[in-house]
C-alpha cells in the first residue's frame, strides 16, 4: 500500500469553492463531468489570475496541504499569491491527490476564454464551472501529446453522442407539438 493520498477530486473542488476560488475544471475530470468514460488520476483546473483570486487559491492550497509535485523536497517554495503570480502552470500533490493548476492551457487564452462557454455543474451540494466540450477538444488538439490524441477520439465520440441526444430531444418536442390539438 502506498503512502499517496486517495484521489478525491470532489473534495479538492469543494475546498476551492469554499475558499471562493474562480476556476474552470478542465482535463480528464472536466471531460468526465460531461460524460467521458476516460479514467483520470489528477484534477486539472484553469484559474483566474487576478490578485484576489490568487489569494483565495493560495488559501485553498494551504488547506489541501499542497506540495510541489516532482520537485526535490529541499526546493524552497512559499505557497502564497506572489508565488502563484510568478508562474502559470503548477503541479501539486495534495491531501485530495494530484492537482494541476494551469493559468493558460494550450489552445485557449486562459480563464476568461473558457469561462464564456463553461457549464455550471452540480456536484451534490455545490456547483463548479466545467469547460465546454469544444474547448476541451481545442485544448487537447493544441497540446498534441500522444495521450491527448487518444483523448480526442473519446471526446469526438462523446460529441457524437451528445449531438444525437440533442437531435432526438428536438424530434420528440416536434412530435409532441404536432400531436397537440389545434385550437
Amino acid at each position: 500500500m502506498s503512502g499517496a493520498p486517495r484521489f478525491d477530486p470532489v473534495g479538492a473542488l469543494r475546498r476551492l469553492v469554499d475558499e471562493g476560488v474562480r476556476f474552470i475544471v478542465i482535463g480528464g475530470f472536466g471531460a468526465n463531468l460531461l460524460g467521458s468514460p476516460s479514467v483520470t488520476y489528477d484534477l486539472d483546473v484553469c484559474y483566474a489570475r487576478d490578485p484576489e483570486n490568487l489569494e483565495a487559491l493560495a488559501r485553498a492550497l494551504r488547506g489541501l496541504r499542497a506540495k510541489l509535485r516532482g520537485a526535490p523536497a529541499n526546493v524552497p517554495f512559499q505557497l502564497d499569491a506572489k508565488a502563484l503570480e510568478m508562474g502559470d502552470h503548477f503541479t501539486f500533490g495534495t491531501s485530495a491527490g494530484p492537482l494541476d493548476l494551469i493559468g493558460t492551457p494550450a489552445g485557449v487564452e486562459g480563464f476568461g476564454d473558457l469561462d464564456r462557454t463553461a457549464h455550471d455543474m452540480d456536484l451534490g451540494g455545490f456547483t463548479v464551472r466545467a469547460a465546454a466540450l469544444e474547448d476541451l477538444i481545442r485544448m487537447k488538439r493544441a497540446a498534441g501529446r500522444p495521450k491527448d490524441r487518444i483523448h480526442l477520439e473519446v471526446l469526438g465520440a462523446l460529441r457524437a453522442v451528445i449531438d444525437a441526444r440533442a437531435t432526438e430531444q428536438r424530434e420528440q418536442r416536434r412530435r409532441r407539438k404536432d400531436d397537440e390539438p389545434s385550437v
